[in-house]
């Protein structure tokens, strides 16, 4: 009986000090942004900066061939039922016009054609599959994702937000 008792309370114990810590965790992460809420930094890019994409060739709903030897400008991937997705979608199209839709590329992933509709007029697109051609040679598995490539397509900036990526309009 009396260790009966002892592991109750030793179990207690741990328990306790192991919802203290979790609190703490969770309190920490707030602070810093690291709870994939609003303040996030932005997506965990692979693609080296100054590379490349890898080879892809696709087609644009418009029928136009994209391929890693055309892309230039902004590149944005987006995701249907992503809500951040829908949230930069007005301004990533208003940059796009300020831009010229040859030098915008936007990528959906799934079926959203509330996006693609928003899209169209502004930018080139291209709907594929969650981790198609263009997403892996990307290296993308984050939306939304920003790719702001030179005139050299190598890549000169990526992030979450268009504050992140050092573009200037045409104007």
């Amino acid at each position: 009986m009396p260790y009966l008792i002892a592991a109750v309370v030793l179990i207690a114990l741990v328990s306790a000090f192991n919802l203290l810590l979790t609190v703490g965790l969770i309190r920490r992460m707030k602070q810093t942004g690291g709870g994939g809420g609003a303040s996030h930094a932005g997506p965990p890019i692979a693609l080296p900066l100054g590379s490349p994409a890898g080879e892809f060739a696709a087609v644009t709903l418009d029928g136009e061939p994209v391929s890693q030897d055309t892309v230039t400008g902004l590149v944005g991937f987006f995701s249907a039922g992503c809500e951040p997705c829908h949230t930069l979608l007005p301004r990533f199209t208003e940059r796009a016009r300020e831009l010229g839709r040859e030098n915008v590329l936007a990528v959906v992933a799934g079926d959203d054609p509330v996006a693609v509709e928003a899209l169209t007029p502004a930018a080139r697109v291209i709907v594929e599959d969650d981790e198609g051609p263009v997403a892996s040679a990307f290296r993308n598995s984050w939306t939304p994702a920003l790719y702001l490539f030179g005139s050299d397509h190598r890549l000169i900036a990526a992030g979450g937000r268009l504050e992140e990526l050092p573009i200037e309009s045409r104007a």
